[in-house]
């Protein structure tokens, strides 16, 4: 059945957990006794059929107010998928009704005798506290997961160091399949062959050979990004890897924690990162077009080794915090070539005809394509343009030329701009506020924001301006000359 990705829920607390808890003197005394019973949740209800407000897994606590037919009261909690009931004594009944436990006992749901001492308050407390336990301990162990799929990720043999790392966190086997199911690499303990070719299944369902399925006129149905099925007892899930032409990671455990498909998601990531094609610029052409730029060469001698004439420069921040983020955006933009800047800025190097798209996390600045020679001013314009994107709020800004630059030739627009803006010539943090202030219209706050400045330096960096160009700042088209100038200074 195809499985939707989501946060990992709160781990349930076993019903021994509670019933361990010796302050709260709860004795089960009807119903099945398994060890693998376990609460999601507490509500409490006098209602004569609390059916329609029970969600599953709950431990229901009543002290049966309205009890009149115990059979059909329980069918109805069983019906519903409650994990058991509590029953309170006192102040209606002085112990639990015989017709009650013998019905949780005929529809097999546990029954908790809660004595007169303890409040259903204290028994719902209770839960919560081991809830809280039981999820820092498995935010614990999800955060061990990821560093030690981070670090196997860095390794010299990295595919088979995820895989062996996160067969081991599995208490399984994790192996990276083809479409068609054939194992390319696996580690850990290999399951059935019955539970292997189901797998091999799954691994269809998220990646499937041919075109989608048609799902009504004019669309068709995607094909899901994980699945999962149990076979012989053994938990199967298949996670379909991205940029990788069809690879597809499987997964064969005993058991299933709450946190397991967040390491996998982890794994997915890492290595989607480690097989994906890089889009025509294979490690090869980087190899070599790295040591001709080390060995003295310039950008338009090595860019065409790269596979691509003219590029886009995109300036980037934001992320989660992980060591993988700035590959992660490059991998979902697109790109190999990508430098995480020490100040928290991720640049990235994209082939021209490659679209930029806003990405769910982070604040993107992306310059006008250009030809090698041209990127360090297409890299200034990305900065820039990742400046007026986080003044602006938006999650991407394209620079965008202006078609009155073709009416001078560069020579001449240059020297326009130094005479024009000869004034402010000693003062690079004048020339840069006057910059920011005119593309964001004169406002204060969002200048302020996107030089990191009170907005009192803007107005007296502004006033500045307006006194040493002897310029009415206000008007219309001295801005309009300024901002041309700015853009060839």
């Amino acid at each position: 059945m195809p499985e939707t990705a989501a946060a990992p829920p709160t781990p349930p607390v076993p019903l021994t957990a509670l019933l361990a808890h010796e302050d709260l003197g709860l004795r089960q005394i009807a119903g099945p006794r398994e060890p693998g019973a376990v609460i999601h949740m507490v509500h409490t209800s006098e209602m004569a059929d609390p059916y329609p407000y029970l969600l599953g897994g709950e431990l229901l606590l009543s002290a049966g107010v309205l009890l009149e037919d115990p059979d059909r009261y329980v069918s109805r909690i069983v019906a519903a998928g409650a994990a058991a009931l509590g029953f309170g004594v006192t102040p209606v009944y002085d112990t639990v009704p015989a017709e009650l436990v013998e019905a949780c006992d005929r529809h097999g749901l546990p029954l908790l005798e809660v004595p007169p001492p303890t409040t259903f308050t204290a028994v719902a407390r209770a839960v919560w506290r081991l809830m809280a336990e039981a999820r820092h301990r498995e935010l614990r162990r999800v955060t061990q997961a990821q560093q030690g799929l981070a670090s196997a990720a860095a390794r010299p043999d990295p595919v088979p160091a995820v895989l062996t790392q996160l067969a081991s966190r599995v208490g399984g086997q994790a192996v990276l399949l083809a479409a068609d199911g054939t194992e390319l690499s696996t580690a850990g303990r290999a399951p059935s062959r019955e539970a292997r070719r189901a797998l091999a299944r799954l691994a269809g369902v998220v990646a499937p050979a041919g075109p989608p399925v048609p799902e009504a006129e004019g669309s068709a149905r995607p094909a899901p990004s994980s699945a999962s099925d149990t076979v012989d007892g053994i938990h199967l899930a298949a996670y379909a890897l991205g940029g990788s032409q069809g690879l597809v990671l499987g997964l064969c455990a005993p058991g299933r924690e709450p946190g397991d498909h967040t390491v996998a998601g982890v794994a997915v990531v890492l290595l989607s990162l480690l097989t994906a094609p890089h889009q025509g610029v294979d490690a090869t052409g980087r190899s070599a077009a790295l040591v001709r730029m080390l060995l003295g060469a310039g950008p338009a001698e090595a860019a065409p080794l790269l596979g691509a004439e003219r590029w886009t420069v995109v300036h980037a921040r934001g992320g989660r915090g992980t060591p993988f983020d700035a590959s992660a955006l490059g991998a979902a933009l697109g790109s190999a070539l990508v430098d995480p800047v020490g100040d928290g800025t991720v640049r990235i190097l994209l082939p021209a005809g490659r679209e930029v798209t806003a990405q769910p996390g982070w604040v993107l600045g992306a310059s006008d394509p250009v030809a090698p020679a041209d990127l360090g001013a297409a890299d200034t314009r990305a900065a820039r343009a990742l400046h007026r994107a986080m003044a602006t709020r938006s999650e991407l800004v394209r620079h965008r030329g202006t078609s009155l630059a073709a009416l001078l030739s560069p020579e001449e627009a240059a020297t326009h701009a130094r005479l024009r803006l000869a004034p402010l010539a000693d003062s690079p943090a004048l020339v840069e506020t006057l910059r920011s202030w005119l593309s964001l219209h004169g406002s204060w706050d969002r200048t302020a924001a996107a030089m990191d400045v009170h907005r009192n330096t803007v107005r007296q960096r502004i006033g500045r301006c307006a006194a040493l160009l002897d310029e009415d700042l206000d008007d219309a088209d001295v801005r309009m000359e300024l901002w041309f100038a700015l853009r060839w200074l």
